[in-house]
């Protein structure tokens, strides 16, 4: 054949370089590694919004300590020894991170069906009251009183937060309002039944729970966790997030619901029961708010307290922010926010522990901004 050279029998053949332009392969690598640069930029414009906003958020927390006649060194030398730099200060950190998994997996799972659950704290103080009321009477043996004190206190976030959601469903009542006003209701209940009855005599506190319904502390297996308060309740809330996930992703209730988050018309078209959905999104929100008060009714102090919730369920509206409502990604957000939150009794000694109250907000306030960038710009694309 003009233009090729002859090949003498049993000369190996010169292989090809699938790289090389022109030979059959070369398309397809080019192609793949098109593929992979684009899934890299799509991935990192995704993490932007995130990693910016908590380093432009710490940049300004060290130029407040500078403000403040603080050495930025110092201040986050102080916060990183305190909180993760050493074993009591995880343990402070994941006990305080345990109900933020709970709320934030609480407004995460309400937003699936674009359904905004403000009455985390609400439910869990309601949730809370329900787990010493019946940990307290519940026969001790075996498991029973641990299982009976959690029912309890997943139906009665569960009833409390079904109520916005049955209103939404057969009034169109919007649930923002409805769950922000439960939260003061559900306070003068709880304060309600404390003083008649509840309560022990001269305090804002129940009775102690029966010792079969206590949550073990992880110092009991992990000494480095001495007098820490962290306990078994973390392994369910990381429990709850994976199954949650996993319910989502494959279970037919778990599609409906994100059916439904693309809007009611989309839902009917597809068949689904939107008021019967909206009713349930509502109430599983509220069961997983109610679970909140479990690490420190059964697991630390083994009563309940008025004012015990802390604001975990309004904090719980930032983790799930953060993790953009995805049930995973909710566990490094709540460690996160509980780091803040343990940081500023760390650093009380140097600066106000408002600043990292700040910190905080600072930090929300500019990922609302850069996502919404984010989500423009992906709609002009």
């Amino acid at each position: 054949m003009t233009g090729s050279m002859p090949r003498t029998p049993g000369s190996p053949r010169t292989p090809r370089n699938p790289e090389t332009p022109g030979t059959p392969g070369a398309p397809k690598n080019r192609a793949t590694t098109l593929m992979n640069s684009k899934t890299l930029r799509r991935r990192l414009r995704v993490a932007a919004p995130v990693l910016l906003s908590v380093s432009l958020g710490l940049a300004l927390g060290g130029i407040i300590a500078a403000l403040l006649q603080v050495s930025p060194l110092d201040f986050y030398g102080q916060l990183w020894s305190g909180t993760v730099g050493s074993s009591f200060g995880w343990g402070q950190v994941l006990y305080r991170a345990t109900p933020l998994i709970f709320c934030g997996l609480s407004v995460a799972f309400a937003f699936q069906a674009r359904l905004f659950n403000i009455g985390a704290e609400g439910q869990m103080a309601v949730g809370g009251l329900a787990m010493a009321a019946v940990g307290a009477v519940a026969p001790s043996a075996g498991p029973i009183a641990l299982i009976l004190a959690l029912g309890a206190g997943a139906l009665a976030g569960g009833i409390w937060g079904g109520i916005p959601g049955v209103l939404k469903a057969r009034t169109g009542s919007h649930e923002v309002i409805v769950t922000i006003l439960l939260n003061f209701i559900a306070f003068a209940v709880v304060n309600y039944l404390l003083v008649r009855g509840l309560a022990l005599p001269e305090t804002v506190r129940t009775a102690e729970i029966v010792e079969s319904a206590h949550l073990f502390r992880l110092s009991d297996f992990v000494p480095a966790f001495r007098g820490a308060p962290v306990n078994a309740a973390l392994f369910l809330a990381l429990l709850c997030a994976v199954a949650l996930a996993a319910w989502l992703r494959f279970t037919p209730w778990g599609l409906s619901l994100q059916i439904l988050g693309e809007g009611p018309g989309a839902a009917r078209y597809a068949g689904l029961p939107v008021g019967r959905l909206t009713a349930f999104a509502m109430s599983g929100a509220g069961a997983l708010a109610g679970l909140g008060g479990a690490s420190f009714v059964l697991g630390f102090k083994h009563y309940f307290e008025e004012g015990f919730t802390g604001g975990a369920g309004f904090l719980g509206i930032a983790v799930a922010l953060l993790a953009r409502n995805r049930a995973l990604a909710v566990i490094p957000s709540a460690i996160f926010f509980g780091a803040l939150s343990y940081g500023g009794f760390v650093v009380n000694r140097t600066v106000p522990r408002e600043v990292l109250d700040v910190l905080q907000a600072v930090i929300l306030i500019l990922f609302i901004v850069f996502e919404a960038r984010r989500t423009a710009g992906e709609g002009r694309t």
